[in-house]
């Protein structure tokens, strides 16, 4: 059919002549989509501002022959806002959108855009510090693409952990029968902080020391920019700092525990895990 419909995640927008922009969308049902949206960058426009980058909207296109043409957006996610007020959130965000970017050129992926408009959506809510944010969602995004870390068992043998070396090209910790020589070693702390973050136990997570949140997205960035192969620019410029006054986001930038938008409740499991990636989820 030449004209459909689908929600979709901005990720980047580029100008066009003098009106239109090229917008570059995650969607629900089509995966990635590069459209159109023309006069958008006109000051009259009806539908521009819900088509920045970090927003989600219900848009309708047409098939075009090399891009298809975005001919409504009605929002249903305006975190675009909220997210560009704060710089630390604003960075994290900007790895987020492009580790999606480059981790669905193939098949659409519900898993990939669900976790993440939970990400964005916590991001804008300021539920957890917006490092804890990214570091999660790296390391979940990666593990629904297929190269789920291992934080407890050796990635090579199976042997149960713990285990301290840590190998980002064998997978994650390795017994020390395999462990190449100089490999790093983490201690307890960081292994715990990594696999909080994976598996979303956020109290743990917010209440890591600011040592052990440096070491583990050290990890978290060498583990990304591995297995992404042109790596990522935007992870140059995140904000690594811990918001004064607490660990992460404080108790009432958080909100309320168990609520619908709970990033740590998103993904609902990781690859591997016998619990299902991802329940169905509002983005509003």
């Amino acid at each position: 059919m030449p004209l459909y419909r689908d929600e979709a995640v901005v990720l980047r927008t580029h100008k066009l002549g003098e009106a239109d922009r090229i917008v570059t969308m995650l969607t629900r049902q089509h995966g990635k989509v590069r459209a159109v949206a023309k006069g958008v960058r006109r000051t009259a426009s009806k539908f521009g501002a819900r088509l920045e980058p970090f927003m989600v909207a219900d848009v309708q296109l047409y098939e075009g022959r090399s891009l298809d043409i975005i001919t409504q957006a009605e929002s249903v996610g305006s975190y675009g806002a909220d997210i560009t007020a704060d710089y630390g959130s604003y960075t994290a965000a900007s790895a987020m959108v492009e580790t999606a970017d480059k981790l669905t050129e193939g098949e659409p992926s519900l898993q990939q855009y669900l976790l993440l408009v939970g990400a964005l959506r916590s991001l804008a809510r300021h539920e957890h510090g917006a490092s804890l944010t990214l570091d999660s969602y790296l390391l979940r995004a990666l593990s629904i693409a297929g190269w789920s870390p291992s934080f407890d068992d050796c990635s090579v043998t199976g042997a149960p952990g713990p285990h301290s070396a840590f190998v980002v090209q064998l997978g994650g910790v390795v017994a020390d029968a395999v462990a190449p020589p100089g490999a790093p070693r983490l201690d307890a702390k960081t292994l715990l902080l990594l696999s909080s973050l994976l598996t979303g136990e956020w109290e743990t997570a917010d209440d890591a020391d600011d040592r052990t949140r440096s070491q583990a997205s050290g990890i978290v960035a060498a583990y990304t920019q591995f297995h992404l192969d042109r790596g990522l620019r935007s992870l140059e410029h995140v904000d690594r700092a811990v918001p004064a006054g607490g660990r992460g986001a404080s108790a009432s930038q958080r909100g309320p525990r168990g609520q619908s938008g709970q990033f740590a409740e998103l993904a609902g499991g990781v690859a591997g895990s016998q619990t299902p990636i991802v329940p169905q989820i509002e983005a509003s």
